[in-house]
């Protein structure tokens, strides 16, 4: 439990000059996972075109739109909330998992009928961008140097090189 200061707020990390640790691990995920889209939206277009016409082209795109709306807003939400606390990037995320899951079920709900696209081409790229978004995550994670501590200095008070001789 954290204790409240004199305003009554809790204290949270305090915004500073530098970005923390986490959110440069959080970039890194995004750049990497808008990369794979812009490869995927290639590939998966081209591939798409070769095999189902017009059809497979528009289900690469609706496939990489979805992946794009179910992975990228968590790893945004997660970058805007990296120097917040833990209580208020868990109710951002949970928003944003809630919007992204309604997003994703009117698409396809308003799709399902449709015949302009095709719904193997739209399955294939939906699920590499998922798991190959998953996976550029995880990535990101375990080459991440994030420390358990990130030191705040504190103005106030005076550290080891402050001292008067």
């Amino acid at each position: 439990m954290t204790s409240a200061d004199s305003s009554g707020r809790t204290p949270g990390p305090a915004r500073g000059a530098r970005p923390s640790a986490a959110a440069e691990v959080f970039r890194a995920a995004l750049r990497s996972m808008l990369r794979l889209l812009v490869l995927l939206l290639a590939v998966g277009g081209a591939a798409g075109w070769a095999t189902r016409g017009l059809p497979g082209v528009w289900g690469a795109l609706i496939g990489v739109g979805i992946t794009l709306v179910f992975s990228g807003t968590t790893v945004v939400a997660m970058l805007r909330t990296a120097e917040a606390t833990a209580t208020t990037t868990a109710a951002v995320v949970m928003g944003s998992w809630l919007a992204k899951m309604i997003v994703v079920i009117v698409v396809l709900a308003v799709i399902r009928d449709q015949n302009f696209y095709d719904r193997t081409v739209l399955a294939a790229v939906l699920a590499v961008g998922v798991v190959g978004s998953a996976l550029l995550d995880y990535r990101a994670v375990l080459r991440g140097r994030v420390p358990y501590v990130e030191s705040q200095t504190d103005p106030k008070v005076p550290g080891p090189d402050d001292r008067q001789a």
